[in-house]
């Protein structure tokens, strides 16, 4: 940090302390003070969202086709050989690829470079190339599994040079891997979503593995292409859920496009991803498992099946162009100020520079989805504040991906800074994020909202699925008028607590019109008619952002922010009891930070409570 940085934080730390006993807004139970100065003729709306309409499917039709097509794919349905289907009558054509395919997307250098020096590198750790095991009983970590089945890899080393200075590296790989799975088999690599990973990566990427002078290697892959796109053919409805079933069509779809003889098994691809397309996406565009990580990934696999259609001098379908404009509005309606994505789901702070390259290479130019109810979020912006709140029941267990307990949590930024966030990075887990911690990154608490006698909302269960919890969200957002502008307002409840405390939660957060302010409150309601004896523990934890400090003030009900530009922001709370505490944040390339947390807590009577807050811009 240079000389002016701290002068400036120096400075807003001394008014910080001057500010400590002139709280901005008082907020202390016997003063009575209302942000809102009429409720009139507000404009809003009101909805109750439950679990299972969260999301409404989208129906997608596969490309029109001939009477003689729809027979093709029936009989390729049926196991009749591509073969036999496009030439009856002639001897089976030896198979080969039909064309060379040019992918928009771009890798992480960072990856291809230390795979040239020797290594994997994934979410910031590295492993020698010549330690790692390919065989089907080898112990890695999810994303290690991912990268090295799916030879997701490719693309990285694709990215950081010429292909000339890369080939030797990619068939190193690609010979040790098929050296233990010369056939489909048990393991890691025969999941679905491994196998459709890695036969579209072959595809696209054939150059780097088969331009190499080794005449037999390219044989080898050659044959082993063919063998997982007719494993695949068998096997890719048994994938445990949507998006490794998408990976294993669009797979399919490809090895259509480009493999000789391949139209019956194209249109049986077609059919299939249509389908899954449709059982996949929600009506607004977002995936049913509220992932961003997962949208990204949809995305991903839609572009580069695009590419195959270019390269193979066909017409994409439709239904794929569809969706492409579908996915990537609701993705943008979750960048920060700094161009970032929110940590939800299981994801991270995926930064703008990827966010960015991934929709020019979609194609697709479309504005921020205002309101992506369906995908269950709500985002707010008040230039240059954003705020954006997990409104809607969590995923339902057989589409979680890396489910988390979030309902009603929130994340604010100002400008380039994010305020309060969410730990995030569960998904990232096996990297530099220790496995023993995924299943905490997804519990309420990793999270910026409120939880009950040390619970989740929702149970966080193993494989990255959800139990028991919230099963519905009532809503309702509205412009109200203040004092001097005016601001929205949200409020929302879920019933995540009824059944083991009899307690609803219930949020309010008004953010002014300017994004200076924003004023919450959390409130305790009995879920029948009357509340329960005795007291639970409650807990409102509050996640700082990368580099903001916290200095607790005095008497425990109010705390200073400073961020990295010495800029000042006072958080006040009505209750006594504020503490900062430890907690992580992991960035979108997988490596996690210290951060502080502030937390209320406390006793709450079973009968309600409330428990009000203001986060304020001072200067």
């Amino acid at each position: 940090m240079n000389a002016e940085a701290l002068g400036l934080r120096r400075e807003a730390q001394e008014k910080g302390a001057h500010l400590q006993h002139e709280l901005a807004l008082p907020l202390d139970a016997h003063i009575e003070e209302s942000l809102v100065e009429s409720d009139g003729d507000t404009h809003g709306t009101h909805e109750t969202i439950a679990a299972d309409r969260a999301l409404v499917l989208t129906d997608f039709d596969p490309p029109a086709i001939s009477a003689g097509e729809r027979f093709l794919r029936m009989a390729y349905r049926m196991g009749i050989p591509g073969s036999t289907l496009a030439q009856p009558f002639r001897r089976p054509a030896r198979t080969r690829l039909l064309a060379t395919v040019e992918s928009p997307l771009a890798g992480e250098r960072a990856a291809g470079m230390a795979l040239r020096a020797g290594h994997f590198y994934v979410h910031g750790v590295k492993a020698p190339i010549a330690q790692v095991d390919f065989g089907p009983t080898a112990k890695l970590s999810p994303p290690f599994e991912r990268t090295v089945h799916g030879f997701t890899w490719l693309r990285d080393l694709q990215a950081c040079a010429p292909r000339e200075q890369c080939t030797q590296v990619a068939e190193r790989v690609v010979t040790s891997w098929l050296k233990v799975n010369p056939k489909p088999a048990k393991g890691p690599a025969w999941k679905v979503e491994h196998a459709g990973l890695r036969l579209l990566g072959w595809l696209v990427h054939a150059p780097l593995i088969m331009s190499g002078k080794d005449k037999a290697l390219r044989q080898d892959v050659i044959a082993s292409l063919e063998e997982t796109a007719r494993w695949l053919d068998r096997n890719v409805t048994r994938a445990p859920e949507r998006m490794g079933e998408l990976a294993g069509w669009c797979a399919i779809t490809a090895a259509g496009l480009l493999l000789s003889d391949g139209k019956p098994r194209r249109l049986f691809g077609e059919a299939g991803l249509a389908r899954t397309l449709g059982e996949l996406v929600g009506d607004d565009g977002g995936v049913l498992s509220r992932s961003p990580l997962a949208q990204i990934q949809a995305i991903e696999l839609l572009v580069e099946l695009s590419a195959c259609y270019r390269a193979a001098k066909r017409d994409i379908p439709e239904a794929i162009q569809a969706v492409l404009q579908l996915l990537v509005p609701p993705l943008l309606a979750l960048t920060h100020g700094d161009g970032g994505l929110g940590s939800w789901q299981g994801g991270a702070a995926v930064p703008a520079s990827r966010l960015a390259a991934l929709i020019e290479a979609s194609g697709v130019r479309a504005r921020p989805l205002r309101e992506p109810r369906g995908w269950g979020y709500q985002s707010i912006a008040a230039k240059p504040a954003v705020l954006q709140v997990d409104a809607s029941p969590p995923p339902l267990a057989r589409h979680a991906r890396h489910g988390c307990a979030s309902t009603l949590a929130f994340e604010f930024s100002y400008g380039d800074h994010r305020l309060i966030v969410n730990c995030g990075g569960a998904a990232m887990a096996g990297g530099q994020v220790p496995i023993r911690i995924e299943q905490g990154l997804r519990a309420t608490a990793a999270h910026s909202t409120l939880t009950l006698g040390d619970a989740n909302s929702t149970a966080v269960l193993l494989d990255g699925k959800l139990g028991s919890g919230v099963g519905e969200v009532e809503i309702e957002m509205r412009t109200v008028t203040l004092k001097n502008g005016s601001a929205r307002r949200l409020e929302a409840s879920h019933d995540g607590y009824a059944q083991r405390f009899g307690l609803l939660h219930k949020r309010i957060l008004i953010l002014r019109d300017d994004g200076s302010e924003l004023r919450g409150e959390d409130v305790l309601v009995p879920s029948g008619r009357k509340g329960k004896r005795g007291k639970v523990s409650y807990a409102i934890r509050f996640h700082l952002g990368r580099h903001v400090e916290a200095t607790l003030g005095e008497g425990g009900r109010s705390a200073s922010l400073v961020l990295p530009d010495g800029s000042f922001w006072q958080f006040v709370t009505g209750e006594p009891g504020l503490e900062i505490e430890e907690s992580m944040w992991v960035d979108g390339n997988g490596r996690p930070h210290p951060v502080q947390q502030l937390v209320i807590q406390g006793l709450a009577s079973r009968g309600g409570g409330n428990f009000s807050w203001l986060l304020k811009r001072m200067g």
